[in-house]
């Protein structure tokens, strides 16, 4: 596979921010990008949980420990970042993690820290970067999403709230910085095996009313087999290396019926009740 990834490669070396880069997604990413000859700031919380990159990779990575929900922290981040690199091409807002819980189950804590997370996390680098990227001309950002950003399942509705707010802010900012020569992706995963539901989960107290609907959940998850996250590396260096890329791109078939389900039901929805509508 990495014989693919250098072959299919840009010549450009690229430089890569990189958030929750200890592990998932973003640890993937961040040696696919290495293994190409790029240069990488891995940013985690724990930033021991990068060292086996440096030991791998040298001066092509910069660790960085970083809580994304700590603005000054994420600003100094990306500064050091490009000062040490002397550009950032690429920055990847994936650090996040899953609430899982009803509305009601969900404490005002969690709720606050999943937004924190999940959706000012990615704010706070991104206003970071943008003073770099638009003194260059150019720049990707890719904001890492999920098929729970488009469609809303029962038990993830803080998470759906987190995602659904992300891909709003990041059409809106893509129409901003789209004429200043930056790009912007959405990327929409879906069901991979991470440990999205696993160690970096959080789990809201149960409350015995709501646990048919946490059966049918875990029935629907045991059908599905999730994909191997490895095979996403290649797909996202032809992201970055496209010369136009998308605004969203759904990472996996399993996205498709689902959202075009959804999308049908609201548009049947609105039409069945446009006479109500227009009476406003």
């Amino acid at each position: 596979m990495i014989e693919t990834m250098k072959s299919n490669a840009s010549t450009k070396t690229k430089t890569w921010f990189i958030t929750g880069a200890s592990r998932g997604f973003g640890r993937i990413w961040a040696e696919a990008a290495l293994e190409r000859g790029d240069r990488v700031a891995a940013t985690a919380r724990r930033p021991e949980s990068l060292q086996a990159l440096v030991d791998t990779y040298g001066d092509a990575v910069l660790p960085l420990g970083l809580d994304v929900t700590d603005r000054v922290a994420a600003t100094d981040a990306v500064r050091r970042a490009a000062e040490t690199f002397g550009r950032l091409d690429v920055v990847v807002n994936n650090a996040g993690y899953g609430l899982f819980g009803t509305v009601e189950e969900v404490t005002e804590q969690q709720a606050r820290a999943q937004l924190d997370t999940n959706l000012l996390g990615p704010l706070w680098v991104t206003q970071a970067a943008l003073p770099f990227l638009r003194e260059q001309g150019s720049g990707h950002i890719l904001q890492v999403s999920s098929l729970g950003g488009l469609a809303a399942f029962p038990t993830l509705g803080l998470y759906n709230a987190s995602k659904w707010g992300l891909e709003g802010l990041s059409e809106a900012l893509a129409q901003e910085v789209g004429p200043l020569g930056i790009h912007v992706t959405i990327v929409e995963p879906g069901p991979y095996g991470t440990d999205w539901s696993a160690a970096s989960a959080v789990h809201a107290d149960p409350m015995a009313a709501y646990e048919p609907i946490r059966e049918a959940r875990r029935a629907g998850a045991t059908a599905r087999a999730p994909q191997d996250p490895q095979v996403t590396a290649a797909v996202v260096l032809e992201l970055v290396d496209a010369e136009e890329p998308p605004l969203r791109l759904f990472l996996g078939a399993y996205p498709y019926p689902v959202v075009e389900a959804a999308y049908q039901k609201r548009l049947e929805t609105w039409d069945a009740w446009r006479t109500l509508a227009t009476k406003a």
